[in-house]
């Protein structure tokens, strides 16, 4: 039997009206919702499936809202018969991830993520900053590119081995982006509040870890792998570090990739809205199988694809 991992989607990656299709068919999707809006105080669901758009792009709405979504598309993998020997996430998507492998229980998952989520937006308005795709150059390049501005900006999502996203202080990232377009690189703003994965989150990361620093985490059910690490995981004893650690590191992603191909896996499985980590796996491990599910049109396909 090949080896499947489930990737998890991170933020900016929702839209309106995502795993709508997906609730309507499966009875254990639209639970997760269930489960949301009961820990949440408020209804995910409405925002998630009818908006308005400024709404769920709001950290504090979009961070559950895609976890609900992967969970979701989760319920409909596992109703459809397709299994996983591991899970991965990036960023935000490392969350479904601990819920899918049990390193979290459902309700608990949302009450972590409903503290990352508004702690992170606190630090956001308080912390303004910038995030910005770099395609074309090596992460090397990028890294010393960087250095080279006056202001905070870092590398701080080693995304593929044609894209790493940096992020930092509004000014610095602005001028990185000068010096990028000189040596004729791609860049592209991203549609977030503020430098996620830097220092500027650090009042983020401290909050955050106070508030969790009391829940249940347990070993996972099958591999999991660390973007703070870019590896497997192996010691779960001290979660409420590593992730307040998580909040202000690099996501090691193409790292990750790395060592899931040398462990054996075949096919990348994405869970979540849009395709943004398919997408990584087809340019980084280009003879491995990559698809996403999304809704009902990707889920007959990937069921397909996969035989099940």
């Amino acid at each position: 039997m090949a080896k499947n991992v489930l990737l998890f989607s991170g933020q900016g990656s929702q839209y309106v009206g995502m795993a709508k299709e997906l609730c309507e068919k499966y009875e254990g999707a639209k639970q997760i919702f269930a489960t949301a809006n009961e820990i949440l105080g408020y209804d995910l669901a409405e925002i998630t499936f009818n908006g308005p758009e400024e709404e769920l792009n709001k950290t504090i709405n979009s961070q559950p809202a895609i976890m609900a979504c992967s969970l979701c598309a989760l319920e409909a993998v596992k109703a459809e018969g397709i299994e996983f020997d591991g899970v991965a996430g990036h960023s935000l998507g490392e969350y479904a991830a601990m819920v899918a492998s049990g390193v979290l229980s459902l309700e608990d998952g949302f009450r972590v993520i409903k503290a990352r989520a508004e702690a992170m937006q606190k630090a956001s308005e308080s912390n303004k900053g910038a995030m910005c795709a770099v395609i074309g150059l090596p992460a090397e390049e990028i890294e010393q590119t960087c250095a080279e501005v006056d202001g905070y900006v870092i590398p701080v999502n080693y995304n593929s081995t044609v894209q790493t996203v940096i992020a930092g202080e509004v000014e610095a990232v602005d001028k990185a982006i000068e010096l990028f377009a000189e040596k004729k690189a791609r860049c592209m703003k991203l549609n977030v509040a503020s430098a996620f994965h830097s220092k500027l989150m650090q009042s983020a990361a401290d909050e955050f870890y106070e508030k969790i620093k009391d829940v249940q985490f347990n070993e996972p059910s099958v591999e999991f792998y660390s973007n703070v690490l870019g590896g497997k995981l192996e010691d779960f004893s001290d979660m409420p570090t590593l992730l307040a650690k998580h909040i202000v590191s690099p996501v090691k992603f193409t790292s990750e990739l790395a060592q899931m191909n040398d462990s054996g896996y075949e096919n990348f499985i994405e869970l979540g809205p849009n395709k943004v980590l398919t997408g990584l796996v087809k340019k980084t491990l280009k003879d491995k199988t990559a698809l996403n599910i999304e809704n009902l049109k990707t889920l007959t396909k990937a069921t397909e694809t996969l035989k099940v």
